[in-house]
């Protein structure tokens, strides 16, 4: 039989991360491509407590149906923590638990973006995200992002050549995969462009617990007086991401609809999870946890970067990075990067190759994106030397 398939997935890809995970399934290979949390990282006592304490106490609740939005003690806990820490949440905002983040993105475009309108994105961006916006058939539109985030000029140019812009897509904090985070000045800019141009922000904040190093920086959201910001916060990386727990935080209509789009999808996120983040959040020292996964990556980032610098440098270059799970590494001029990428895994070492994070993916890129949470010390090193080794003889 001849299969007819839809318009909107006609255009899809596999995911490029996807398919390198088929390499690095090789016990051989040494990975360097995942964006997994550290196997350090996860809080398996407390989680484990908490499940067989509640199937105790409460069995059928982790069991049963649940209400779309998200587990209520859940949801009113996140309230008022995110406004009372980071200021984020108006009276005229609401919010709801979605399954993972992945869920927000793919909801806000669902709710919001009609097909040949535009999204704004940074470029190179987050490939799952730019895989849920081309989806719906949206028109994307990559700024190039500086060591200080998006560059706020190309933002504007790009607003004045797209009115039908429906929102701009940004991860201010340790950038996926570029590890930037956008300074103040910028998130303020970034803000009054979307105000001037009558668009809203996706915010998208998953890292932004993993500061290591530097200054806190306020949220986009945090300026919001205007309801033009969706807030997207998860605990993937902070508690575990097989949990599937994520939550935005946007206005009340917005809300509305991205509740109707879950009804039509997955009816509600795992109860089982939301009552489990619950309890962690409130019954367990939640800071004291979070300072442990800053001080796991900060060893595991400083470790990396001073490979880099000994094995890569002065060929190969990036910016040092104080959060996140990524760096981003550029190749020098005249170096193919796909053919880099290839003989690299041809050396049994995978990285994600830069055009995939990009708008459109058949652009040049000489950039490539690491990670070092997830592979041990040793892996981390054998893969590091073999990408220098490799550079030296192109070069």
């Amino acid at each position: 039989m001849t299969y007819s398939f839809s318009d909107r997935t006609n255009n899809l890809k596999p995911s490029a991360i996807r398919e390198i995970f088929k390499y690095a399934a090789d016990p051989t290979v040494v990975s360097l491509s995942a964006g997994n949390p550290s196997p350090d990282a996860f809080p398996v006592k407390e989680l484990e407590e908490i499940s067989a304490r509640l199937f105790k106490e409460n069995p059928i609740a982790l069991l049963q149906y649940s209400v779309t939005e998200g587990y209520p003690k859940l949801r009113e806990y996140l309230r008022k923590y995110m406004k009372e820490k980071y200021d984020i949440g108006s009276e005229g905002d609401d919010i709801i638990i979605t399954t993972g983040a992945q869920q927000i993105m793919d909801f806000a475009t669902k709710s919001l973006v009609n097909e040949g309108e535009v999204i704004i994105t940074e470029a190179p961006s987050f490939i799952g995200s730019l895989n849920s916006f081309r989806a719906y058939n949206a028109k994307l539109v990559g700024v190039e992002v500086e060591s200080d985030g998006m560059n706020t000029d190309k933002l504007e140019e790009a607003l004045k050549a797209n009115p039908n812009t429906k929102f701009i897509y940004t991860i201010p904090n340790f950038q996926n995969p570029s590890g930037v985070t956008m300074s103040l000045e910028k998130r303020r800019k970034v803000y009054e462009l979307a105000k001037k141009y009558g668009v809203l922000i996706l915010e998208d904040n998953p890292y932004g617990d993993l500061r290591y190093s530097g200054e806190f920086l306020p949220a986009i959201k945090s300026f919001d007086t205007e309801g033009i910001v969706i807030y997207a916060g998860s605990f993937s990386k902070v508690i575990s991401p097989g949990m599937r727990v994520a939550y935005t935080i946007a206005p009340q209509e917005i809300i509305q609809k991205m509740t109707v789009c879950k009804q039509g999808s997955d009816v509600h996120t795992n109860i089982w999870s939301q009552m489990v983040c619950y309890e962690f959040l409130t019954k367990y020292d939640f800071e004291a946890h979070l300072e442990k996964l800053r001080s796991i990556y900060r060893e595991k980032a400083k470790f990396c970067m001073d490979l880099l610098d000994e094995y890569c440098a002065p060929e190969i270059t990036y910016d040092k990075i104080d959060g996140g799970l990524f760096i981003w590494c550029k190749l020098p001029e005249g170096v193919d990067m796909p053919d880099y990428v290839r003989k690299a895994i041809e050396r049994k070492v995978c990285v994600v190759p830069g055009n995939a994070f990009l708008t459109d993916e058949s652009e040049s890129s000489n950039g490539f994106r690491i990670n070092f949470s997830t592979p041990t010390d040793e892996q981390l090193e054998k893969g590091i030397k073999a990408l220098g080794q490799l550079i030296k003889e192109l070069v």
